[in-house]
């Protein structure tokens, strides 16, 4: 392989160099490509797991706000009979939705320490892996802790509006 620099536009200079060429020996088996497309072409495999990763991690940011839905959901029908006495009792809607979304939040905190401190275990393992990133940025665990705080708080508000209209009647006889 060589390489050939020159000031010239790219396609008269590639003509010149495989006539030069061809006049030496016509035998010989000429590929000419550009260094950005030699860079394109290596780089590839890397583009494709970049991607991959983006995917996956969208994926499983999809599959944690269902999970947190789902057990923000369970967790308020289990408490519907409390969530009716509370409201027989005077309690607000807003005080019945602070403490569905009290008690996401509880789960975000808890979710938030495990996740920075697996982030930051595994930063070390991943620190070859990253290019203009270092392994411990503290605006990437911030952004992403704001990311999943959005993420809890969306997946938290259906079940806390649906305990907000539970009926303190019917919630009474749920049992």
């Amino acid at each position: 392989m060589s390489i050939i620099e020159g000031s010239r536009p790219k396609s008269s200079l590639t003509s010149r160099v495989k006539q030069t060429i061809l006049q030496m020996s016509p035998d010989i088996s000429i590929g000419i490509i550009s260094l950005q497309g030699m860079i394109h072409d290596e780089l590839v495999g890397e583009r494709l797991m970049a991607t991959l990763s983006g995917f996956f991690g969208a994926l499983a940011g999809l599959l944690a706000t269902l999970g947190l839905y789902g057990v923000m959901s369970y967790t308020v029908v289990r408490r519907t009979n409390e969530i009716g006495i509370r409201m027989t009792l005077g309690a607000s809607r807003g005080e019945i939705t602070g403490m569905v979304i009290r008690e996401a939040a509880i789960l975000l905190a808890v979710g938030l320490g495990a996740g920075a401190l697996l982030a930051l275990a595994g930063a070390r393992a991943t620190s070859s892996l990253l290019f203009g990133l270092k392994p411990y940025d503290p605006a990437t665990l911030a952004i992403a802790a704001a990311l999943l705080a959005l993420v809890a708080l969306g997946a938290s508000y259906v079940p806390a509006r649906r305990a907000m209209k539970v009926n303190p009647m019917v919630a009474l006889r749920y049992e």
